[in-house]
């Protein structure tokens, strides 16, 4: 198992259309082979979302990477949030 966690602290006034990217990633995510869960969470205490993906492997994740690309390529994600969200792939140990 790939479990893919992207972190995203965008401006509060366009958490609404960040959430909305997530969601366009998500139902994009849902029609690829190879996943298993995904999820879009909200921290309460700080307003950070979170894309949560869980993929039975790394090379699933890879070759949906294309189509997922294609589902956010043109949402302006600087203007949304000040930095890069804090991506990790992690593995079981």
């Amino acid at each position: 198992m790939l479990y893919h966690i992207a972190i995203h602290r965008p401006f509060p006034d366009k958490a609404h259309l960040l959430l909305q990217s997530m969601h366009r990633f998500g139902a994009t995510a849902r029609m690829q082979p190879g996943l298993k869960e995904v999820h879009a969470l909200k921290d309460a205490a700080t307003g950070a979302l979170v894309g949560f993906a869980i993929w039975e492997s790394r090379e699933a994740l890879m070759a949906a990477r294309p189509a997922l690309s294609e589902a956010v390529k043109n949402d302006p994600f600087t203007d949304w949030e000040p930095a890069p969200p804090q991506v990790m792939l992690l593995e079981e140990v």
